[in-house]
């Protein structure tokens, strides 16, 4: 893998010592509104390709070997974007990217890295290029090559919402982001009961 700027991104989170995992757990949660939170639990079993699914639907288990994956496959694939993003960056190869220095944050306004990356546009199914291809990502670093910010942008399209990356955490070899919060502060995201094993 070459030392591209995605790699070391994927390398300040812990990817170097993937190969020591067999499984990651986690609570993907999401605020709805003032109310409501919306939760899934999930275990991955890498070294098996199976993974474990609960929510407020089912509970169920698949092999990400089979011929035709449940509709909740598409969750799993959203929420380790989420969990596991900086790894996608080393996993995935159907995108290009690009650097631009000294780019204010869009919410904090820290001087930044701004690293974009695009996924191909085509045939979802093809092998590296997610459910959604042809989307953009905005991941603004720090001096460690860590995420503080990132834009989601549907698409490649010019506008998307800022959402902050805040408080890691160490689970084994790993490192996750566990706080997501809008420019107005809320926290809207969170990634809970990470084990690691």
């Amino acid at each position: 893998m070459p030392d591209t700027l995605p790699f070391q991104v994927a390398k300040a989170y812990g990817f170097e010592n993937f190969d020591q995992v067999n499984s990651i757990s986690y609570t993907w949660n999401v605020q709805r509104d003032s109310v409501n939170v919306f939760s899934r639990d999930w275990k991955w079993n890498i070294k098996d390709s199976t993974v474990y699914y609960s929510g407020p639907d089912t509970t169920l288990t698949y092999s990400l070997t089979a011929d035709s994956l449940p509709k909740q496959d598409g969750g799993f694939i959203n929420d380790k974007y989420w969990a596991m993003m900086p790894f996608q960056l080393a996993w995935d190869t159907g995108y290009t990217f690009e650097v631009e220095e000294n780019v204010p944050s869009p919410i904090a306004g820290k001087n930044s890295t701004k690293l974009t990356i695009v996924y191909k546009s085509g045939e979802p199914a093809a092998p590296g290029m997610g459910y959604t291809p042809g989307d953009a990502y905005d991941l603004y670093l720090d001096e460690n090559k860590m995420i503080t910010e990132w834009v989601f942008r549907r698409g490649n399209g010019p506008e998307g919402r800022p959402t902050t990356w805040e408080d890691v955490e160490t689970h084994g070899p790993l490192k996750f982001v566990t706080t997501h919060k809008n420019a107005e502060g809320q926290r809207t995201l969170w990634i809970s009961n990470i084990k690691v094993e």
